[in-house]
């Protein structure tokens, strides 16, 4: 009796999320450039390489244009589908935006290259992804919708269902398991995706990172109870906070039903290319050793590593690194006041820091984020569960909290961000750099202008010499 071939899919994220939880997303995309061909040719569902942190940085850290950017890689990506991660109605940026922006800003992305737009909410709220969604879908891309997985007494399996259910019936293309603190184990994975097949019919998408150490092994029990895709990293930075190797995956479903047909020495030449620009990182600093192994301590607090580093920071700016215990012992309560939120960014932070003020103060919620502030308020969202009345009302007072969507209170503003950077505009895609980060692309605008001028000047100069005949 012959067994049905389901071959695995690979999504390959050595150009976005891959660099960005090893490298603080320093890779250029001169660094991109020479691999793109070889990259093209090897047969993977999808590569990463745009959204999530890269265009801060690209602006920021390496004065490049992200827009230019994608630009590139759709040129040098022939037959391969380019994909992006984005917050919803936060897109790229660190608050909510009006629905002129997010619809602007994914009709640009899907323009200039992207064709699979990964689309999440920090706290679950699938409201905050409308707009997203109905922009991807008119605009012909591929809408998948991803739920940050977490654990917890409200994240049970009928959850992560449910949520599935509505996230088909919104309109995605498919649906992906956020796995954003290595908290999926192997048997989790298993009952999660046999419940998710048996009542959506939608491609099911494993993203985790290999933090806990148990990436691969999740991914294994995953597949085999039948989801379709798993985003994996080139070996070289692959594994630490990172995805689980994609050549060891590979391997791992050779010869088998889910075999990816994925060719070893293809592969090879990729990690012979990235393995010098890993080991110059590792050189120059860049890349912290700490990142590179296994953190046991985000399965027993239930913490992403990237968060423990931040609380270590804090607490030594404020000399009271001796507190740190008290600091994760302070976290689950705080999360269980404010709904139980998943702990990804922004809600990591904003539980995390307001542990730190509880724990410096010796008082709960004597001093308050603006951050914390607002999610009593409803201003990032309806939270999974009820946030503690007695708390909100310390914390709020006497202001009364929304319940509507978040960007239902928004004015349109693309016109006047239009308006605001017309001295500086080259690209109708400008206004959209300048909404997500106003100071950093107007910082940005001065440094490419002056390059210009400086080019300018380089040519007029060499017009107007006078060459002896």
């Amino acid at each position: 009796m012959s067994v049905e071939r389901k071959p695995v899919k690979i999504t390959e994220t050595v150009l976005r999320d891959a660099h960005q939880s090893l490298m603080a997303t320093r890779m250029s995309t001169e660094e991109m450039l020479p691999i793109m061909e070889k990259m093209d040719q090897i047969g993977y569902h999808s590569v990463e390489c745009w959204g999530g942190a890269t265009f801060d940085a690209s602006l920021r850290f390496l004065k490049e244009d992200p827009w230019h950017r994608l630009r590139v890689l759709r040129d040098g990506f022939k037959n391969t589908k380019l994909q992006m991660l984005l917050r919803g109605q936060n897109l790229l940026g660190y608050r909510h935006y009006a629905d002129d922006v997010v619809e602007y800003f994914v009709q640009k992305s899907i323009a200039n290259g992207i064709d699979i737009v990964r689309i999440f909410d920090a706290l679950n709220d699938l409201r905050n992804l409308e707009t997203a969604v109905k922009t991807v879908n008119k605009e012909g891309g591929h809408a998948q919708i991803a739920v940050s997985y977490t654990i917890g007494d409200a994240y049970t399996v009928e959850y992560y269902v449910e949520k599935a259910k509505q996230i088909e019936a919104m309109g995605a293309k498919s649906f992906c398991i956020k796995d954003m603190a290595g908290l999926l184990v192997p048997e989790m994975a298993k009952e999660l995706v046999t419940a998710l097949k048996e009542e959506v019919s939608i491609p099911i998408d494993l993203h985790t990172h290999y933090t806990s150490g148990l990436g691969g092994m999740t991914y294994l029990k995953g597949v085999e109870a039948g989801a379709d895709i798993i985003d994996t990293a080139i070996s070289p930075f692959a594994l630490g906070t990172s995805q689980p190797a994609t050549e060891v995956m590979v391997e791992v479903f050779k010869g088998t039903q889910y075999d990816s047909g994925l060719d070893q020495d293809k592969l090879a030449e990729i990690a012979d290319y990235f393995r010098p620009i890993k080991e110059k990182a590792l050189e120059s600093g860049l890349i912290n050793t700490k990142v590179l192994g296994v953190d046991i301590k985000t399965l027993l607090y239930q913490v992403p590593g990237g968060m423990l580093s931040n609380l270590v920071s804090q607490l030594k700016e404020q000399n009271a690194s001796d507190k740190y215990y008290d600091v994760l012992r302070e976290i689950p309560q705080v999360r269980k006041d404010f709904g139980e939120p998943p702990l990804v960014t922004p809600s990591s932070q904003i539980v995390g820091t307001q542990a730190v003020f509880n724990v410096l103060a010796g008082e709960r919620y004597k001093l308050v984020t603006k951050e914390a502030k607002d999610i009593m308020l409803g201003k990032y969202g309806k939270t999974t569960k009820p946030v503690d009345p007695e708390i909100q009302k310390k914390i709020i007072k006497d202001e009364d909290p929304i319940t509507c969507r978040p960007a239902d209170l928004l004015e349109p503003e693309l016109d006047k961000l239009e308006a605001e950077i017309k001295d500086w505009r080259e690209q109708d895609e400008d206004v959209l750099t300048y909404a997500l980060f106003p100071e950093v692309a107007m910082d940005f605008f001065k440094y490419r202008k002056a390059q210009k001028d400086k080019v300018d000047l380089t040519i007029a100069d060499t017009e107007n010499k006078a060459y002896p005949v």
